[in-house]
């Protein structure tokens, strides 16, 4: 499948699969999209909601690093420890990380190394990042996952329903349900009817927010007490 590094609208750049046409990240912005969808509207909230020093994230669809990396970043300056999970069935090669620019994109060339180490450390096993933040990989498929009652948050960034409409299923929803505790907050940057009515039925609930730049709305999920 070809493969290429391309710059989005805000200057960060993201890969394009050019057999599927999709982006691993908005076009209109991978930065502006991760921060609006996953820290602005799932990880802040969450803390100031719960009041919360420690917190566990899980990333459907690791990827390039960038929602871990963001993350890294902003538990960094609040001084909140992280215990991040990121799934990922086909990882990404160093190569093309070597060419994404986040680091320079957001400010933090001092901390690029550690940008690389969350895509050089093993898998399958917790590695420090810094002493506040844990990062596992696991490289398995969606179907796979069965966790129970284990994250506060979920990422949930999969490739979108039009070229991977397996991923947006009940079933995959049900599952992460079953993944999150009580009050637990899942967050995706769609906002499709299909997409919604299935985390209704496993009984999320569920409310429309304003999209990032590009989509007019997302969608945010809590599994209540």
């Amino acid at each position: 499948m070809k493969r290429k590094i391309i710059q989005t609208s805000d200057g960060s750049s993201t890969i394009y699969l050019e057999d599927l046409d999709e982006h691993y990240h908005s076009k209109h912005g991978a930065i502006q999209e991760a921060y609006h969808v996953f820290l602005q509207s799932g990880f802040f909230p969450f803390l100031k909601e719960n009041k919360a020093k420690q917190v566990a994230v899980l990333e459907i669809g690791f990827g390039t690093g960038l929602n871990a990396f963001i993350t890294f970043l902003e538990a960094q300056k609040l001084g909140v420890d992280v215990l991040y999970e990121g799934v990922e069935a086909y990882p990404v090669s160093m190569d093309e990380i070597n060419l994404l620019n986040y680091s320079e994109q957001l400010e933090a060339q001092n901390l690029h190394a550690d940008f690389l180490k969350m895509h050089q450390c093993e898998w399958e096993t917790f590695q420090s990042i810094s002493e506040n933040f844990q990062l596992k990989k696991r490289k398995q498929f969606f179907s796979e996952i069965t966790d129970n009652t284990v994250f506060d948050i979920i990422y949930f960034d999969a490739f979108g329903a039009r070229v991977q409409p397996e991923l947006w299923e009940v079933s995959i929803f049900q599952k992460m349900y079953d993944a999150l505790k009580p009050n637990g907050v899942l967050v995706t940057y769609s906002a499709k009817g299909s997409v919604r009515r299935a985390m209704l039925e496993v009984g999320f609930l569920v409310e429309k927010l304003p999209g990032p730049p590009g989509k007019r709305e997302m969608l945010r999920a809590v599994k209540k007490a």
